[in-house]
């Protein structure tokens, strides 16, 4: 099983620039969007604007006993939308609106930047906030492993850490779950267990990336980041042991494939400065099950080597 297995998760978090998340109560459905109780239109919508403008859109709902919605009852839902992490300042706004297409006018291109404003004069209801939040996977009709693995930890963290953790739809890497995404920074854990999440939460309250998700096993990379880079940009936290989400940029120096390993540059805000090759490694001596229910396939991995 992935959970037990050594391969590193580094490079694996699906990148995003920014993360809409819009409280969807009841059943998901594999495809959420569309399957759930969201109207389809505007799901499709949502999930189109987030997209076109490299960011990410994902349902949520509270831990334990989901709220009942019938149908044309209106509902007031959490949302929160996290940007700036492109720009080394990343922000949280949260706050509740009472129809879900309100968050159509949201400016999308706008929350990469390192300004909210432009966001919350679209929605007035929203406002900054220092708390941070973590979203764990558990749609269990997109992956089984998810749901089983994922909830009961999302009921013990929030008996500690109420309302800074919510369920949520997928969020890609079933291999590694339960996995989670921090938010406003957009880190994404993997292999996560009760202790982990509450450190991972609590780091993260001051733009920390807590010192026991600082591992090959745990970290899978900072979304706003291309794979390769998160794979670098890993790789140099594990070795100085930086805790700061901002204190590294990376720069793709030549681009990587099956064939040929890249080359990534990592700088830290001091200063120091690593070059490193980033290799995509296929191992097909050892196969395993990305998802519930799918044949094993080859492992893979990103080998990460500094150069002279």
């Amino acid at each position: 099983m992935w959970q037990e297995a050594h391969e590193a998760a580094w490079g694996s978090a699906a990148p995003s620039q920014f993360w809409v998340a819009l409280e969807q109560p009841g059943s998901w459905g594999r495809l959420a969007f569309v399957e759930s109780k969201l109207d389809p239109k505007i799901g499709k919508a949502l999930q189109a604007g987030c997209s076109d403008a490299g960011g990410r859109a994902l349902l949520i709902r509270s831990p334990g006993r989901h709220r009942v919605q019938r149908e044309n009852e209106p509902m007031p839902r959490t949302v929160f939308v996290a940007g700036g992490m492109p720009s080394g300042r990343p922000w949280l706004l949260s706050g509740t609106i009472e129809t879900p297409e309100q968050l159509l006018d949201l400016p999308f291109d706008t929350l990469l930047g390192d300004d909210p404003e432009p966001a919350t004069n679209a929605l007035p209801s929203l406002s900054r906030t220092s708390t941070s939040v973590l979203l764990l996977c558990t749609n269990a009709k997109r992956d089984a492993c998810c749901a089983v693995v994922g909830r009961p930890i999302v009921l013990e963290t929030a008996s500690s850490r109420p309302d800074q953790i919510w369920e949520c739809t997928h969020t890609g890497g079933h291999r590694f779950a339960p996995t989670g995404v921090l938010l406003p920074s957009g880190v994404t854990l993997g292999r996560l267990s009760t202790p982990l999440a509450i450190a991972a939460i609590d780091a993260a309250q001051h733009g920390l990336l807590a010192g026991e998700a600082n591992t090959a096993q745990h970290l899978r990379g900072l979304a706003h980041l291309p794979q390769v880079e998160q794979a670098a940009d890993a790789w140099v936290r594990s070795q100085i042991r930086e805790a700061d989400v901002t204190a590294l940029s990376t720069r793709l120096l030549a681009p990587a494939d099956d064939d040929h390993p890249g080359r990534v540059e990592v700088t830290h805000r001091d200063g120091r400065c690593w070059q490193l090759r980033v290799s995509r490694r296929t191992d097909a001596s050892t196969w395993r099950r990305n998802s519930c229910g799918t044949e094993p396939v080859p492992t893979v991995s990103w080998l990460v080597e500094a150069l002279p």
